[in-house]
């Protein structure tokens, strides 16, 4: 449902099914990863990877939108940190990695706040609370 929610407020026109893959990993993992991809020698909590240009789509195949890598340690960190529940969190970095899949991104001061009014309208419709 969150995955649905999420591309039908962010990406309205894609209208087909679509294909993500959702990996819950640990510290260690996620730090590999991170360094292997982005050159960045830490632990983090979300990471996406895309997959495909969705230009090439067999008729009757799903688009594939990549991969969305979300480290458990750090999800529950930053939930008591935020003073928030586990499901909140997650749902959180669900939908950040999904976006980031989308082609929303956080790099320009005026995409991060777009990006984040999103998330924000994501979550706040999928009936996650969030934290001020």
């Amino acid at each position: 449902m969150l995955a649905k929610l999420t591309v039908s407020q962010a990406a309205p026109e894609i209208d087909q099914n679509l294909e993500i893959s959702l990996m819950i990993t640990d510290n260690e993992t996620i730090k590999e990863l991170n360094a292997t991809y982005r050159n960045k020698d830490m632990i983090t909590d979300v990471l996406s990877f895309p997959q495909g240009d969705g230009n090439f789509v067999l008729p009757g195949e799903p688009l594939l939108l990549g991969d969305i890598v979300v480290c458990w340690p750090r999800a529950c960190e930053q939930a008591e940190q935020y003073g928030h529940n586990i499901e909140r969190e997650a749902g959180f970095l669900f939908v950040h990695g999904l976006l980031h899949l989308l082609g929303y991104d956080h790099i320009v001061a005026e995409q991060e706040e777009q990006m984040r009014s999103l998330q924000r309208q994501i979550i706040e419709s999928a009936g996650l609370a969030i934290a001020e």
